[in-house]
């Protein structure tokens, strides 16, 4: 909310210092720029400290690009699978299995 109200401070600011045009502009673009910092900022969190998504962040610190990729369980038939239905019985009823 601070970080809000801060960039409202600042387009205010920017509208009475510059020529009309270009202060709504200046306003518009810190409205649209500042609120993707803040999720870039945020994300990079997520993502583990160095913010490029190769750290050891994620779930539990696995990296959805390392590893081997999750297989299924049929709950049917107990069929192991990769995808959406399992491609002996067709059902959809499944468990992850890492």
């Amino acid at each position: 909310m601070i970080f809000l109200f801060a960039s409202l401070a600042v387009s205010i600011g920017l509208q009475l210092l510059l020529p009309p045009p270009y202060g709504l502009v200046a306003a518009i673009a810190i409205f649209i720029a500042f609120p993707l910092m803040l999720r870039r900022r945020y994300m990079s969190r997520f993502r583990g400290y160095g913010g490029s998504g190769t750290g050891a962040g994620g779930f539990f610190g696995m990296n959805s690009n390392a590893g081997s990729a999750v297989k299924y369980v049929c709950l049917v038939c107990n069929n192991r699978y990769k995808g959406g239905e399992c491609p002996r019985c067709g059902s959809k009823m499944k468990r992850a299995d890492f």
